[in-house]
């Protein structure tokens, strides 16, 4: 069991940040890879700094350029000084957003502990109103936290809630559009390739559209999230529409799939939930478990 010094809200002080110190954190920390082909034991230590006595660090489970103002998704897992992933942390974090200056954004946050492989994660959600640069401070954790950007909405490239999301032609059982494989989950191919996105589109229902390649990590997030939402369609049946798109176009992942240059992307997974009329709800980027999917599709449905 790994000790946590956490504090209680009322002890806890945001500790001060150098606006050069904040600066290189986010720049050295960049977009997560999301997925890899490992067993998720070893990580490098996350751009948020090393780990304090008895203390433990933070990796960024979300990608740093696809935030814009309104709510922000914060996903992140503790890790040990000597790089592991902490599978026994506490069952809530508590965390404060701050801006560059150290300022505290708005109230103090708590996340509850989600088990997912290759490791737990705590999803962090707030309100951010203004273009950015943040941290994400956690009680016990490295002093100058998780630190990541918000843009303004024409310098994202994937498509935000709010936005329709755009229509493409992804491969079927009835076109494969030349893929080597159209869906690499093992040992079934999943569900979800009956329909185009375009034509999913079309059937005026909400649509979840989901991009990731289970075959390259197995053990990443890619496939638990494909079996989440395999799990999620038998609970929600028809309320939507379900289209899964792979990355890679061959078998060996090297060819971009056209359907992630289509909407920008450049980290996987994804998962986008629209209205009937195909505009975006809500987002899941790079790590989700089935209960926190759950609670994304019921606030669609409604």
């Amino acid at each position: 069991m790994t000790e946590f010094a956490t504090g209680s809200a009322g002890e806890h002080a945001t500790p001060a940040l150098t606006r050069r110190r904040f600066l290189l954190t986010v720049a050295a920390s960049g977009a997560l890879a999301a997925c890899s082909g490992s067993d998720g034991g070893d990580v490098g230590e996350s751009a948020a700094g090393g780990a304090p006595p008895d203390g433990f660090t933070l990796v960024q489970r979300f990608p740093n350029n696809v935030h814009v103002p309104g709510v922000v998704r914060l996903p992140i897992t503790l890790s040990t000084g000597a790089a592991q992933f902490i599978q026994d942390g506490p069952a809530e974090l508590a965390a404060q957003v701050v801006d560059i200056d150290g300022a505290p954004i708005g109230d103090r946050l708590a996340a509850g502990k989600r088990d997912v492989a290759p490791a737990p994660y705590y999803d962090f959600r707030t309100t951010i109103e203004a273009p950015g640069v943040y941290a994400l401070v956690v009680d016990g954790g490295p002093p100058t936290g998780a630190a990541f950007q918000v843009l303004v909405p024409e310098d994202v490239a994937v498509p935000t809630p709010g936005q329709l999301l755009p229509g493409f032609d992804t491969p079927t059982t009835g076109d494969t559009q030349g893929f080597d494989t159209i869906c690499t989950r093992t040992p079934e191919p999943c569900p979800f390739h009956s329909l185009t996105l375009a034509d999913a589109l079309n059937v005026d229902r909400a649509v979840v559209y989901y991009v990731g390649t289970p075959a390259f990590c197995s053990t990443g997030s890619c496939a638990p999230a494909l079996d989440a939402l395999i799990g999620a369609s038998e609970r929600f049946g028809d309320t939507f529409v379900y289209v899964h798109a792979e990355v890679f176009s061959d078998d060996a992942g090297r060819e971009i799939a056209p359907a992630v240059t289509a909407i920008g992307m450049t980290y996987e997974p994804a998962l986008f939930i629209t209205d009937a009329a195909g505009v975006i709800q809500e987002r899941l980027d790079a790590v989700w478990d089935q209960t926190e999917l759950e609670e994304a599709l019921a606030r669609v449905a409604g």
